[in-house]
């Protein structure tokens, strides 16, 4: 076992601050790294040290493995967390870390790296028991070999970039005479995009939902899940809202795939946080992929479990293992989760901008994750999150009715925001019923600009 006494946050935003303070909770300190267009940022301020790692660019900043390696050994750091995002499910930066005499707080590369190749994952899942897509067994580039396997498992195939995601890369095939025109141009967008033409088939759903399942294992052959979060509500394969426990899961499901996925995860020998994707769709689970890091989502679980999920990060990294077994881990209520975007409501068009007035709404079980404060510039080199809004009911529709006086209070001027579209979602009876799927909200904004 190996105490942590400093740590690095590789991030920024609100998750570099989510961090820091699980990290004082603990007693850690915190050394925080920006780049020159992050110098007046949250976590800069609160951290007790700081390092400039670069300039605005991510590349040259978050994404610059010796700037980073060198703020932890000019810093003295201990271990470095990498967040979400950036480096945090790249293989070679937590090579680098451990071969630096640095605690990585995440999974072993090995793990990443198999996980982090969506081929290599789907063959890993299967041979772990986790319920597969009906595909390829792997990559495919021949268009005969193409044709038989769609015609084995049916139209419509989905084409899909073996490295990378977010809807680059894939391409739903309607039938045999646009197999070849899609994938061709599947496997250009994939290299445009990652550096890397693979692409391999699945079939097509529907309609499904997308539900994830949180998991925690210690590296030595024990994992325990924490439930699961509906992520259904999507734009162009973003998450935008999600909800946990999911409103369509009985108690008897969850427990059983939670089942399968920590047996899958133990078996593997998995440390840290990871989360399993799956696809649903008429009561059966297909795994999509692994993401092996703490997911943008994670503060629902926390709000149903009452458990610190960088806290549970950060013990398993020094070797002590898990605060729970299973059997105590314990899933009351229900939350919700609301990203809210700099952005344009209706188009969805960026909007950075100077923060003129920030009013965080507050009360019983409403949490706010974000770095803003009334006089901060948001920057436009990054990711357009700019908060998080979670909040927990005792039920579904009590958290509903909380989310939706949460809304109304909440106060964020000097820009265009996303809190208008959360707050249209929740007026909606469909929402209301937690009546969704994966084509819901883009079927739905669809509707909205058709009345004007």
């Amino acid at each position: 076992m190996r105490e942590i006494k400093k740590l690095l946050i590789a991030n920024r935003g609100e998750i570099a601050l989510r961090i820091h303070r699980a990290c004082h909770e603990m007693g850690i300190k915190t050394v925080a790294v920006h780049s020159t267009a992050d110098a007046d940022a949250m976590h800069v301020r609160l951290a007790d040290e700081a390092v400039c790692i670069g300039p605005p660019s991510a590349t040259d900043s978050y994404l610059n493995i010796p700037n980073i390696i060198s703020a932890a050994e000019i810093s003295g750091a201990d271990a470095i967390h990498p967040g979400y995002g950036f480096l945090s499910e790249n293989a070679k930066f937590a090579e680098i870390v451990e071969a630096h005499d640095l605690i990585f707080v995440g999974p072993k590369p090995e793990h990443i790296r198999i996980m982090g190749d969506k081929v290599e994952a789907k063959h890993s899942a299967g041979a772990l028991g986790l319920p597969l897509v009906p595909g390829s067994d792997g990559a495919i580039s021949d268009i005969d070999e193409a044709k038989q396997i769609a015609r084995e498992i049916g139209y419509p195939v989905l084409i899909k970039a073996a490295s990378g995601g977010g809807g680059r890369g894939m391409k739903v095939v309607p039938d045999e005479d646009h197999l070849e025109t899609l994938m061709s141009q599947a496997g250009s967008e994939a290299k445009a995009a990652f550096g890397d033409a693979t692409v391999y088939m699945e079939k097509y759903l529907g309609n499904p939902r997308h539900i994830e399942f949180q998991i925690f294992g210690d590296g030595e052959g024990k994992a325990i899940h924490l439930g699961e979060r509906d992520c259904s509500l999507q734009r162009r394969h973003q998450k935008v809202l999600e909800e946990a426990p999911s409103p369509i899961l009985s108690r008897a499901e969850r427990d059983r795939m939670g089942g399968i996925v920590a047996k899958a995860m133990a078996n593997m020998g998995y440390r840290g946080a990871g989360t399993i994707e799956f696809l649903w769709e008429d009561g059966e689970f297909y795994f999509i992929e692994m993401n092996t890091r703490l997911q943008v989502e994670h503060p629902i679980t926390e709000m149903i479990t009452g458990l610190d999920l960088v806290r549970e990060q950060i013990r398993v990294a020094e070797g002590r293992g898990l605060t729970c077994t299973q059997d105590e881990v314990r899933f009351e209520g229900h939350a919700i989760e609301c990203r809210i975007n700099a952005e344009d409501p209706r188009t969805f068009a960026p909007s950075p901008g100077t923060v003129t007035q920030f009013h965080a709404p507050g009360g019983m079980h409403v949490r706010v994750d974000s770095g803003l404060y009334t006089g901060y510039k948001v920057p436009p080199y990054y990711d357009s999150m700019i908060a998080k809004l979670i909040v927990y009911g005792t039920t579904r529709e009590r958290c509903l009715m909380r989310l939706k006086r949460a809304l109304e209070e909440f106060v964020i001027e000097g820009m265009k925001t996303t809190i208008p579209l959360h707050q249209a979602l929740l007026d909606d009876p469909d929402f209301q019923r937690g009546d969704y799927t994966i084509k819901w909200l883009e079927e739905w904004l669809a509707r909205e600009q058709a009345k004007g």
